[in-house]
């Protein structure tokens, strides 16, 4: 099973349109995540209408439409392997801790916010994934995304990848 990340989308206001490269990924991946701060809801209609299956959650950005469309926090099982989905986890220091204790029936975070990529491993067994954005790379030096495979209940094969500058 195929699997697409991406998050903090922040369209229009950060782009015009998702990376064509990103939208290339849609046909091949069994599901994809949105962690929030998608800031229109024609994002959403569009990932809606080409995903196989979209998991997806509101972000801080996010306005009443949005909300109403979206939950705070997205549950999904894989295969047996358990995903959580939520936009913020807080400061960086102590997020596997905290993550493992707010989440202690997942086996994957997926998480947006900080527009930086993250891939650890709570003590717990938890990972923790963000793939950055693919439209507003802020303080990284490159615009990102996440993809990887989900094979007999475990992760394997997450790669982030770069896009080219706009």
């Amino acid at each position: 099973m195929r699997l697409l990340l991406m998050f903090d989308t922040h369209l229009p206001k950060r782009a015009k349109a998702l990376p064509e490269q990103l939208l290339a990924e849609l046909p091949h991946a069994d599901v994809v995540f949105h962690a929030g701060d998608w800031v229109d809801t024609a994002t959403l209609d569009l990932l809606e209408s080409r995903c196989r299956r979209l998991v997806a959650v509101y972000g801080n950005n996010d306005g009443a439409e949005l909300r109403a469309r979206l939950p705070e926090v997205a549950y999904a099982v894989l295969d047996g392997l358990r995903f959580a989905v939520v936009h913020e986890t807080g400061p960086a220091q102590g997020r596997e801790a905290r993550c493992a204790a707010r989440f202690p029936d997942a086996d994957v975070l997926v998480f947006g916010h900080s527009h930086i990529p993250w891939d650890t491993t709570a003590p717990t067994g938890l990972r923790l994934l963000n793939p950055g954005s693919p439209t507003d790379r802020r303080r990284q030096p490159d615009c990102t995304y996440l993809t990887a495979v989900v094979a007999d209940g475990a992760l394997a094969d997450v790669t982030l990848h770069r896009l080219p500058p706009r």
